[in-house]
């Protein structure tokens, strides 16, 4: 099991870098990646212009679900506590934010969905 664990992490990892170089071709820019709190954890910070960008990375292989799906509303609920607990500590409160969902599926197919959460 831990084998499995370890393996789900790596490739997190990867799901991570390729979203976080996809973001920056986009024109974001980083803030912080693997922002843990103890209510979970943020994969990326970006900034785009003047709002902060929240970031959730998924990756999916074909014939499983979309991604979308696994970003349940008890998962929201952790970003949005974990959101609000990184700009009390370390942002102000009244800055444009929002939450953003990258989806990989292959290299080649990158969804980048924004405003996932309202």
């Amino acid at each position: 099991m831990k084998t499995n664990n370890t393996h789900s992490k790596s490739i997190g990892a990867i799901a991570e870098d390729i979203a976080y170089s996809y973001l920056l071709k986009e024109g974001l820019s980083l803030v912080v990646k693997n922002f843990y709190s103890r209510f979970g954890e943020i994969d990326l910070i970006m900034r785009d212009d003047t709002t902060t960008v929240f970031v959730e990375v998924k990756m999916r292989t074909k014939g499983f679900d979309c991604g979308v799906e696994s970003i349940t509303y008890k998962k929201q609920q952790k970003l949005v506590k974990t959101a609000n607990y990184y700009l009390l500590r370390y942002a102000k409160i009244d800055i444009p934010c929002r939450f953003d969902a990258v989806i990989i599926t292959d290299i080649n197919h990158i969804s980048w969905l924004k405003n996932i959460i309202s």
